[in-house]
């Protein structure tokens, strides 16, 4: 049986929008830690709640803390090669429309 799509909009009941924010938390961090685990590389996730006074982050704080490290010692390029922003995405795929 297949699911229905879920229309993206804001969620207005306070208490059905926690609900949510607490069942898609659970959902990223178990993705997370899939890919992981899957493709033996290090990750990590940090996610900021208005429900919650500090940050939520994953695996541990060191953890963290040393992917960030790992990540900040790659040089420049290294960091921001396959970074875009939401202008220059569309203009690829604008382009990438003409070609076709």
């Amino acid at each position: 049986m297949t699911r229905k799509k879920v229309k993206l909009a804001f969620i207005t009941n306070d208490s059905a929008r926690k609900a949510t924010f607490n069942k898609r938390k659970k959902g990223l961090m178990k993705k997370v830690s899939e890919l992981s685990t899957l493709c033996s590389i290090d990750t990590c996730a940090i996610i900021n709640s208005p429900y919650e006074s500090q940050p939520e982050v994953w695996p541990d704080t060191r953890g963290v803390y040393r992917v960030l490290a790992q990540f900040k010692r790659m040089p420049g390029m290294e960091q921001s090669k396959k970074t875009v922003n939401q202008e220059s995405f569309i203009l690829q795929r604008i382009a990438k429309a003409s070609e076709q």
